[in-house]
């Protein structure tokens, strides 16, 4: 993909002043960018990598994730890999499956590669107005009463109103500030690696597969073009059963793809591609600091991931857009608590439900049971399956907040 002009990093460190300064690029921050530049603030993203760069991810894309790229302008044309998810089959600790096709009209679920999806999105960014530096690491910063000072590599000192933090689980912004979190390590472990050649029902099928083993996680398949799929497994990290560790996660790796029914999905010609990569997955929304005086932490730094699915892209898209409203509509002082309110509101209650939920999977004999009654009809299907990919917030049903009249009934994002 090409690099646009825009995000070369520069040599001859010099003093910047900005309104927002964003550390880093993916989606948290290229939505923040985004949303503020359009508002007509001026916006400086630093990131330490060099776009395009691979994420290790899923790559799979929810609903709530499509309806907050809509409106910022992303369009799946942008994404040369980019595929529509169709249909989503799950499969029980019993081996029962169910297929769950996805609402016609529109795209309720897609796949693509981080590679080109978050390259995508900080040209998206770029386009807005943002001025974006790739190859630029943050090393210092100083929080002030009305601004913040952040010394970053190859720039010099920045000098910023606000700062959004969108530099993932290990935030360096929350390390130099001081801030407790040294050895945290997530809620999940997850290992994925792409295959291709893949001939058998996985070319063309979403697989959960909930493994009795791998309880309340689950492995999946999710289809690219081309005969090419990413694969891969989450499981809790803390409270795991089983007492599993690093080596016997990567043992369960290698066993889990010559399972009978998962080689017979991928087919027998699959080969993958490179080594299988694994990563954390912070997912304690409710117990992280969300900010710190003109800090805003975003994404992953906000361990904003649904502990439920492991699904973080909708919620990092989410938390960046909060954290770019309260900055352009509140009065300074104001910024941090409507920013911590609003993250409340959308995502707290839906976490807290989602970890009970959690711990009723964790049995096998509940798991079989939520599957058969997922596929006792057309109804529970569709609309299971809105709710599996976020289309509306996990917790709705006790939250009357937000209830509206168009309860699992909204149009599909890029209709």
């Amino acid at each position: 993909m090409r690099v646009p002009v825009a995000w070369t990093a520069v040599s001859a460190p010099s003093t910047i002043d900005t309104d927002v300064l964003v550390v880093g690029g993916g989606p948290a921050g290229a939505a923040a960018a985004i949303t503020l530049a359009r508002a007509g603030r001026s916006v400086l993203v630093v990131d330490k990598a060099l776009f395009p760069r691979d994420k290790c991810c899923g790559d799979g894309l929810t609903t709530l994730a499509l309806r907050e790229l809509e409106p910022l302008g992303f369009e799946p044309a942008m994404v040369p890999n980019w595929r529509p998810v169709e249909s989503t089959w799950l499969r029980s600790p019993s081996g029962r499956e169910v297929c769950l096709p996805m609402p016609a009209g529109g795209q309720f679920a897609a796949t693509a590669p981080r590679r080109e999806f978050d390259a995508a999105l900080v040209d998206l960014a770029v386009k807005a107005g943002a001025d974006v530096r790739q190859g630029c690491a943050i090393t210092a910063i100083r929080a002030f009463v009305d601004h913040v000072e952040a010394d970053v590599a190859e720039l010099g000192t920045v000098s910023a109103q606000f700062v959004i933090a969108a530099d993932g689980m290990w935030s360096p912004t929350r390390k130099l500030l001081g801030m407790p979190g040294e050895g945290y390590r997530g809620e999940w472990s997850a290992f994925r690696q792409y295959a291709r050649n893949v001939n058998g029902a996985a070319e063309s099928r979403l697989y959960v597969w909930f493994e009795p083993d791998l309880l309340p996680g689950y492995a999946w398949s999710f289809p690219l073009p081309d005969g090419r799929v990413n694969i891969g497994y989450g499981v809790v990290r803390d409270g795991d059963p089983n007492g599993r560790k690093g080596k016997d996660l990567k043992d369960l790796w290698a066993d889990l793809w010559q399972r009978p029914h998962i080689a017979a999905a991928l087919g027998p010609d699959v080969e993958f591609e490179d080594r299988a990569t694994a990563w954390p997955i912070p997912a304690a929304v409710d117990e992280s600091v969300l900010a710190a005086g003109r800090v805003l932490f975003v994404g992953d730094a906000a361990r904003a991931t649904d502990v439920m699915t492991g699904e973080g892209i909708g919620q990092a898209l989410l938390t960046g857009r909060l954290a770019a409203e309260a900055i352009v509509e509140r009065a300074p002082d104001d910024v941090a608590f409507r920013y911590r309110t609003a993250v409340r509101h959308e995502l707290f209650t839906d976490h807290r439900v989602s970890k009970v939920l959690n711990r009723l999977l964790a049995r096998p004999l509940l798991a079989r049971g939520a599957v058969r009654v997922v596929g006792l009809n057309g109804f529970t299907r569709r609309n299971f399956v809105r709710w599996m990919f976020e289309d509306e917030p996990r917790a709705i049903a006790i939250t009357p907040r937000r209830w509206h009249r168009r309860f699992l009934r909204r149009p599909a994002p890029y209709r």
